[in-house]
């Protein structure tokens, strides 16, 4: 579905190879191909482009490359300050440097072609993902890497859209937003992935400069198996009338050391995901239903349209 849609269109800025010294393994990882060009894709890109790797960027429109390019931009230009703050022409070297390691593209069968790593990072959606899995399979090299950075959905799933032979090459490879600050990744193992691309997969991680966790391919992964029913029981805390959300999100911050509240984060997340997430879960039937209970009041804000700092209005007012 969402292969089928995109025109050829490639922007090629002399993208360099992606050399290691450490393990063989890791130097069969030199293309880079990031499907999606949202805040998880364009952040998977710069993290990948940083670490020296070739990266193509695709999305189904010049826009939307656009927009990922802009985000990648003024990432990267928060880092060149920081790494070279009295010198403005190591900023813009360095910036430059980075970029020269990026193409765009809205051809993703083209894009993957030449890829020895394909990661998607589109629409949390099962059939769409598989779709697209599906089409990438018959473009891509037979070698090539097949990874989703779901959050929610299962990986195995995903990867049934695929032959048996690629199912040994697909896991998942979960990032955390924002990508660049965030020094997580759960590399999510399925019964069928190999050891081989799973040891590929760890240290890729560790070369693009973060600290990979093993997970087997269980809802929620670590990180959100034990986050999201945290939250949500703080939703039914305020269902309940039990506290507001500005004194359970003091309470949590000050009284469990957490940087931010449950709702402060549950904006930032944004109120439509964690929905989404959580009515999932429900309908998979995998989590204990007292864990994944609906929550009105999140229920009320996303049919109303308020779904965090997105739209200036979650549990918190972000208009001002």
């Amino acid at each position: 579905m969402f292969a089928s849609a995109l025109k050829r269109s490639v922007y090629s800025r002399n993208a360099k190879a992606c050399f290691s010294t450490s393990t063989a393994m890791l130097k069969d990882i030199k293309n880079v191909t990031i499907i999606g060009a949202g805040l998880m894709g364009s952040g998977i890109v710069q993290v990948a482009a940083q670490a020296g790797c070739k990266v193509t960027m695709v999305d189904t429109s010049d826009a939307a490359l656009a927009n990922g390019e802009k985000i990648i931009n003024k990432s990267l230009a928060r880092v060149a300050r920081k790494k070279f703050a009295d010198d403005e022409q190591q900023q813009k070297a360095f910036v430059d440097n980075v970029f020269a390691n990026i193409a765009v593209s809205t051809d993703a069968n083209s894009a993957v072609s030449q890829a020895d790593l394909v990661v998607e990072a589109i629409v949390e959606n099962l059939d769409v993902k598989k779709s697209l899995f599906a089409a990438l399979d018959k473009a891509a090299p037979k070698d090539a890497i097949f990874c989703s950075n779901t959050s929610s959905l299962p990986i195995t799933d995903i990867a049934q859209a695929t032959p048996v032979d690629r199912q040994a090459r697909f896991a998942g490879l979960h990032f955390f937003n924002p990508v660049p600050a965030m020094k997580l990744v759960e590399v999510v193992r399925t019964d069928a992935v190999s050891d081989d691309v799973f040891q590929d997969l760890y240290d890729f991680s560790k070369k693009v400069g973060k600290t990979p966790v093993s997970c087997k391919d269980t809802p929620g992964f670590i990180v959100n198996r034990l986050l999201v029913p945290y939250m949500f029981e703080a939703f039914r805390l305020l269902d309940r009338g039990d506290a507001s959300v500005q004194d359970i999100d003091t309470a949590m911050k000050l009284g469990a050391g957490m940087p931010m509240g449950p709702f402060e984060l549950a904006d930032f997340v944004g109120l439509d995901t964690m929905k989404f997430i959580n009515d999932g879960w429900a309908q998979g039937g995998k989590i204990e239903p007292a864990l994944v209970q609906a929550s009105k009041a999140l229920d009320e804000l996303v049919q109303q349209g308020h779904l965090g700092r997105k739209s200036g209005k979650g549990f918190y007012d972000y208009s001002k």
